[in-house]
């Protein structure tokens, strides 16, 4: 495309933008390309289009079809809502929710206008809630479908959309593709009927019957005695996270005054992720004040649950706290599930650790590993518990088919409690999960890029010159899982099986990174060996983080 054709495409593009914000940011950039011929940005925004696929949409907000728009926004619900008639689905019911995200409360309402200019009957929940209050709606109110606009734990600069079905879960393919290819056929937004009103607001109802669901994942008469320190990471979770802990007779947690209030632009953290380093810093310092049993918190838009703990007394101030990787709450969750006595399958994402799979064969439970991503989780037949390892619990698949950071909550902090009348902690039950099934450490190396072909160049060669040895441990299998598997469809990922370790190396499907999960299992033949098998492990997963850096040549 040469300037000429840029600078048409560009304005053809803003005659159509409804978005008085993006049509004078767009506006700029084509009078920069033709008084200075400097196209180098507005070419950034034309070069293509931001391509929808399981996870939806999930991009930089901005002008033109590379961002996250109004008129982006626009056309993906067209094409959904072109995508469910040509299913039969002539005039059900699709449901909305947003997060408090940048320009999200802008993206609901043109959703909802364009399925009801399409014939459809649309309901947009009252205000911004948490991702699992929309997922459990859809197969409250009887939906064909349903949007959340979220870009989760993403920076401030991102929003995103994601569709679910009518039963609830993430789409898969082929549906992504199925309504990638409606979208495509929108030949102009004049197309597109918008009327001004039409739909339903919902009321707190939907939100009221989803906090009544979730009293089903604590056990009746559990001690509720676990106090808490809790954060929403400057997002949604907050109002709904208390009338829950409030509803199941929890102490209220003490929160993290700086981050409880919705904030689009994340003052306090650089990312709002509790995995990123520095999250999680105004929780510990709540705790060190409040000297709670637990710290939760939840990303932005509440579907995901981090917790830390209590390590020491001789830490700073008194106490020491560290956050519990997702692999260890989904370890204990499940250890909690089974002791109550909880029947059907387990399952978990391959990047995930194989403790869960151990747990379950311990206690006779059907086992399923899936791809990454709820999508797939949720899908499993007969599923009880699932979970990946980026903090992400299903516990009560029959109210929610996705993670539900709000549920899980609930559920750790009644084993908290339950250790708490035992004088122990989920620290102690961790030590006794690693010496029956072998201590089971995890870690990740993580790597973000600003040009995604740095991504494309590793997995390239890792492909090309597969690793033989990972810290001196032989590769005794290795296999490239676009292939697929007797078990799993086809993806873009590599899984190295080594003796005693398990490494997976993939893209990042919401965010510009390559993410590579490590796993060592190092037998545990009495709690007394904990120490040393913890220094082994640790020893392990560095060499291999740096012998795979070294093979990625990242």
């Amino acid at each position: 495309m040469d300037d000429s054709e840029l600078i048409a495409r560009a304005q053809t593009w803003l005659a159509e933008d409804p978005d008085p914000e993006t049509r004078e940011e767009l506006a700029k950039l084509i009078d920069t390309a033709v008084d200075t011929a400097d196209t180098e940005e507005l070419a950034a925004r034309f070069s293509g289009t931001l391509q929808f696929g399981t996870a939806g949409l999930r991009g930089e907000l901005g002008a033109g079809p590379m961002r996250m728009n109004r008129s982006v926004v626009i056309r993906a619900a067209a094409g959904l809502a072109a995508y469910l008639k040509s299913k039969g689905q002539t005039d059900g019911l699709v449901v909305i929710g947003y997060d408090a995200r940048h320009k999200s409360t802008d993206f609901a309402r043109d959703t909802a206008a364009v399925m009801t200019g399409a014939g459809l009957r649309a309901a947009v929940l009252p205000r911004p809630l948490p991702t699992p209050v929309l997922a459990f709606a859809i197969r409250h109110l009887g939906a064909v479908a349903g949007v959340e606009v979220t870009a989760s734990h993403n920076p401030p600069r991102d929003n995103g959309y994601k569709v679910y079905l009518g039963d609830g879960s993430q789409i898969v393919p082929p549906a992504d593709a199925e309504i990638a290819a409606q979208i495509d056929a929108i030949a102009t937004l004049h197309d597109v009927p918008r009327p001004e009103t039409g739909w339903e607001t919902l009321s707190d109802d939907v939100r009221d019957a989803y906090l009544a669901r979730t009293d089903a994942v604590l056990a009746p008469g559990s001690p509720r005695t676990a106090r808490t320190v809790y954060t929403a990471m400057h997002g949604v979770g907050k109002d709904t996270l208390l009338a829950a802990f409030e509803r199941a007779g929890f102490p209220a947690p003490s929160l993290v005054a700086e981050q409880a209030e919705p904030d689009p632009d994340f003052p306090t953290v650089a990312f709002p992720n509790p995995e990123e380093p520095g999250a999680m810093d105004l929780s510990f310092a709540k705790a060190r004040e409040v000297d709670p049993d637990l710290i939760i918190a939840n990303d932005p838009d509440a579907d995901r649950c981090a917790a830390a703990v209590k390590t020491s007394p001789d830490g700073p101030d008194g106490t020491d706290w560290r956050m519990l990787r997702g692999d260890e709450v989904g370890a204990l969750l499940a250890a909690h599930l089974v002791r109550r006595g909880a029947r059907g399958t387990f399952a978990e994402s391959i990047v995930s650790s194989s403790l869960l799979g151990r747990i379950a064969e311990k206690a006779g439970l059907p086992y399923e590993e899936t791809l990454t991503g709820f999508k797939w989780i949720a899908r499993v037949e007969g599923l009880r518990y699932g979970y990946e390892e980026a903090l992400g619990y299903c516990v009560d698949p029959e109210g929610v088919r996705d993670k539900d950071g709000i549920t899980a909550a609930l559920l750790l902090t009644e084993l908290a409690s339950e250790l708490k009348e035992q004088g122990r902690s989920l620290l102690d039950l961790l030590d006794d999960l690693a010496v029956e099934h072998g201590l089971h450490a995890t870690d990740q190396l993580s790597v973000r890029v600003d040009d995604l072909s740095l991504i494309a160049d590793a997995m390239r060669r890792l492909r090309e010159q597969p690793p033989t040895a990972l810290a001196g441990l032989p590769v005794t299998k290795a296999e490239d899982l676009t292939q697929g598997t007797d078990k799993l469809p086809p993806t873009d990922g590599l899984r190295y099986t080594l003796d005693g370790a398990r490494v997976i190396v993939r893209p990042s499907g919401t965010e510009p990174k390559l993410k590579c999960y490590l796993e060592v299992v190092v037998p545990v033949a009495a709690k007394s060996d904990l120490p040393a098998a913890r220094t082994k492990a640790t020893d392990l997963l560095s060499a291999i983080k740096r012998d795979l850096s070294a093979a990625a040549g990242i």
